[in-house]
This record gives structure tokens, sequence and C-alpha cells, in this order.
């Protein structure tokens, strides 16, 4: 075989393996992959938001209401677990881990919850201008919480339809591109059940 022949017969090979990775999802993995590791980087940049707001926070409901400090604590613990969760690229692939970032979050928001319940009974709390500007700035981020968290849903539904769907399939297998956990309803099961509602108590 000649030279010539070799150098064509060898970019046949390397067009047709090219093509054949194109073919079957690679870099079509590689595209969701890098967009679901985006979403996931929203995720918790919004996360972190709140986190940098709760101090302020607790420091102003604390100069009215001092003595509600079980209250006052359990947001304080609950934000130094959050913050304290090591939050790293294996998070997406490890269900176990994704599920204790969202069990940390999930405290969070249920002690914030408590706080912002607590202050319900400070009128001159909530009247403070300063106190409204963090419940504000607050309420903003829980909605670009959810906002971040539902694009991510989305990316990773769109990256676990291509690795379970054949022939891409393969090409997950092959270069271990596993399935990526999602946000789920802590309480799924109670939601899930309709309230009895009972007209005559």
């Amino acid at each position: 075989m000649s030279m010539s022949l070799r150098a064509v017969f060898k970019w046949l090979v390397i067009s047709f393996f090219v093509s054949t990775l194109s073919a079957c999802g690679y870099n079509e993995f590689q595209s969701k992959d890098e967009s679901t590791r985006a979403a996931w980087a929203e995720v918790v940049n919004q996360y972190q938001r709140r986190a940098d707001l709760i101090p302020n926070l607790v420091n102003t409901v604390k100069g009215y209401a001092s003595h509600e400090r079980e209250t006052l604590e359990a947001v304080t613990r609950a934000r130094a677990a959050a913050t304290s969760f090591q939050i790293t690229p294996e998070v997406l692939n490890n269900p176990e881990a994704f599920k204790k970032f969202q069990q940390v979050q999930g405290d969070l928001s249920s002690a914030l919850s408590r706080l912002l319940v607590v202050s319900e009974n400070y009128p001159q709390l909530k009247a403070d201008i300063g106190f409204r500007d963090l419940q504000s700035q607050l309420e903003g981020t829980e909605n670009r919480i959810t906002v971040a968290r539902q694009r991510y849903i989305k990316t990773v539904e769109e990256y676990n339809v291509l690795a379970r769907s054949f022939p891409t399939n393969l090409t997950a297998k092959m270069f271990s591109y596993a399935v990526k956990p999602s946000f789920t309803v802590d309480n799924e099961k109670a939601i899930s059940t309709a309230p009895a509602v009972n007209f005559g108590k």
C-alpha cells in the first residue's frame, strides 16, 4: 500500500471513528454533562446567597426577640451544617451525597420558616426597615432557589433520558456516564395523600 493510500485510509478510519462517536451521542453527553454542572452551580450559588443573608437576619431578630434563643440557635446550627457540607462535583454522581445535601438545605429551610413565624409575634420587629429588607431579600432568594432547582431538574432529566435511551445508553456505559440524581420532595408520601375534609367538626 502506497503512502498516499495509507494516509487516505488513516483519515477514513479517523473520520469513521469521529462520526461513530457523534452518532452514538458522545458529544451530546459532553454538552449535557456541562449543562447539568452549570445548572448545579447556579443552585449552589443561590443556596450560598441565602446562607449569606442569614447572619444579618438572625442578628436583627435577636435585637428584638433575644429570648427566642432556641429558634435563633436552631437557625444558626442549620446554617452551619449547610455551609459546612462539602459540595464537590462528585455530589452530582452520588445519590447518597445528593440526598444529604438536600437534607441539610431542607433543615435550614425549616429553621428559617420557624424564625419567620416567631417574627410575627413582634410588631416592632416586623416594622423594622432592616428586617423587612432582609425578609424581602430572603423571599427573593427562595424564588431564585426554586427557579435554579427547576432548571437543574430539567437539565438532569434531559441528561438521564440520553443515558437511558438506546443506543446512547451503550455510550453511557462505555464512558461511565451514570444517571444523575435529581431533587425530590422530602415528604412525598405525605403530600400525595389527600387531606381529610370533615365539615362536621
